[in-house]
């Protein structure tokens, strides 16, 4: 039997690498926040689904694709999401005809069904369960019940109507995953910091909705009687009710954003660890770093904010729509613990590499990818590392056939032919375990995505270009060459084989 190959995680809990043991080798189990469907998922979305997506293939390598199990919350529970279903099905919901939850889920079918198809193109499997927040909301309110009977939560009114609260104080392990003191700590949640809180980092579990505010009737056993408060979870709350419900009180793997480490995820634990009694709610927490583009905090008062939806379907990002290939080979070039700078260059650089990959590929599913890129991979996702053994297999010229004339290096050798079609198989392979398909990758999608128009236009130039050469006005020549250059426009020159004559092609280089 073969040996499985060892895995080491980076845990945030701990600040430490750590070699990955399973609670159950026979069912991996991994939770990862996802997203807010209230719109379309920004470019920062996609850094956590790639990121997970590939721990979630190896896993499956590692331990078999029928043990592990990945969960991935859909947040539908939201006040903008709430104002937009009261807006648009208020007077269904009024009438009886239409409960919260379904006018919930009518005003986010668009956006969730184009978050699942815009990762569905960045090459992400789907999660073993992507369940709703609404779904759950009866397991929340039990959870906060729970707490409440514990001493760990409590009622209380504020300037915006009866919350319950949780109260930090009662769990002396607070803050052990943010490493923060409790005395220094700023409440983080959604909700600003009012003075009827016990502690300013107490953080809200249910808080009442207004009278023309949609939400759901929630009764709560208290020391001083039963209270029943209309009204919507918390932001954290979700979390934990979904992962008890689909992993169990405690599983392995809890993934997410740098972003959330504090406070979602340091509420998270409170929640759970109090409500079950346990010292933990998952044993290795990871998380991804932050995303800018282009130098900058991706924002939309600094005009850099991008959809992964408009990255990939418009120009608006360097005059490309980009392929989803694409974007995923730019997100795994950088360590997925590091901030990462999403440039115009950076995908420029990663199409350059794959459209160099999907020419010497060979496609055989009975070749696996070379066991230095999956050793690479089980050292905490060193994507960086696996994609050097990627350009090391890459970096040789094809060898051929003597009796061929494909420009590559020839041979007599079977043996040497053999070697180098495992070597290209194996590429292929290796981007395959990663999530990305070569045999659905265009090499010249760049030159193909030119408008037609535009091809006329280069091509004229080019043209007129050598008709300058056929007088040797040299000067003329260079200037359309570097003006084309400057349009992102690279020529290269070269000769015809048969006839000698000067030819000119060209490729789009930004």
């Amino acid at each position: 039997m073969t040996e499985k190959p060892v895995l080491t995680l980076y845990n945030t809990l701990t600040r430490q690498k750590e070699v990955f043991a399973p609670i159950d080798a026979e069912n991996v189990r991994m939770y990862v926040c996802g997203p807010t469907v209230y719109d379309y998922a920004h470019i920062g979305n996609a850094r956590p689904a790639i990121v997970f997506d590939v721990l979630f293939r190896l896993l499956r390598h590692v331990y078999g694709a029928d043990h592990v199990t990945y969960v991935r919350n859909i947040t539908d529970v939201d006040d903008k999401i709430n104002a937009r279903a009261l807006r648009d099905y208020g007077d269904e919901i009024d009438a009886g005809r239409m409960s919260l939850n379904a006018a919930i889920r009518a005003v986010t079918e668009k956006t969730l069904a184009q978050y699942l198809e815009d990762t569905a193109a960045l090459g992400c499997l789907e999660p073993t369960v992507q369940p709703r927040a609404t779904e759950h909301v009866d397991g929340m309110v039990e959870m906060i019940g729970t707490l409440i009977a514990g001493g760990h939560a409590y009622v209380a009114s504020g300037g915006e109507g009866r919350e319950v609260l949780f109260d930090v104080r009662s769990m002396p392990a607070y803050g052990g995953l943010s490493k923060r003191n409790l005395d220094e700590q700023q409440a983080g949640a959604r909700i600003a910091v009012e003075a009827h809180k016990k502690n300013p980092a107490d953080f809200v579990l249910w808080k009442e909705s207004d009278p023309d505010e949609p939400g759901w009737d929630a009764t709560f056993d208290t020391p001083d009687g039963a209270v029943t408060i209309h009204g919507r979870p918390g932001w954290h709350i979700e979390c934990s009710v979904m992962s008890e419900h689909h992993l169990g009180k405690l599983f392995d793997i809890h993934g997410g954003g740098l972003d959330l480490i504090f406070p979602h995820h340091e509420n998270e634990i409170a929640q759970s660890c109090c409500a079950h009694g346990t010292e933990r709610m998952a044993n290795y927490w990871m998380h991804n770093g932050f995303l800018q583009v282009e130098g900058r905090k991706m924002s939309k008062s600094e005009g850099n904010f991008f959809t992964i939806h408009e990255l990939m379907a418009t120009e608006n990002f360097g005059q490309f729509s980009w392929p989803g290939a694409v974007l995923r080979y730019a997100m795994l070039m950088t360590n997925y613990r590091e901030p990462i700078d999403f440039s115009v260059q950076r995908l420029e650089e990663a199409a350059t590499e794959l459209g160099k990959y999907r020419l010497i590929a060979e496609f055989d599913e009975a070749v696996a990818p070379p066991a230095a890129f999956v050793d690479a991979l089980c050292d905490d996702l060193n994507t960086p590392k696996a994609i050097s053994v990627l350009r090391d297999l890459a970096a040789k010229p094809p060898v051929y056939a003597r009796s061929d004339q494909n420009g590559g290096a020839t041979s007599d050798s079977s043996a040497a032919l053999d070697e180098d079609y495992s070597r290209r198989a194996q590429l292929a392979a290796a981007l395959s375990f990663v999530g990305i398909d070569l045999r659905n990758y265009d090499a010249n999608w760049m030159i193909a995505s030119v408008s037609d128009a535009r091809k006329l236009e280069i091509q004229a130039r080019i043209d007129e270009r050598l008709a300058f050469i056929r007088d040797k006005n040299w000067a003329e020549a260079d200037r359309i060459r570097d003006e084309l250059l400057s349009e992102g426009i690279q020529l290269k020159d070269g000769k015809d084989s048969e006839t000698g004559e000067r030819i000119t092609t060209w490729e789009v280089k930004r």
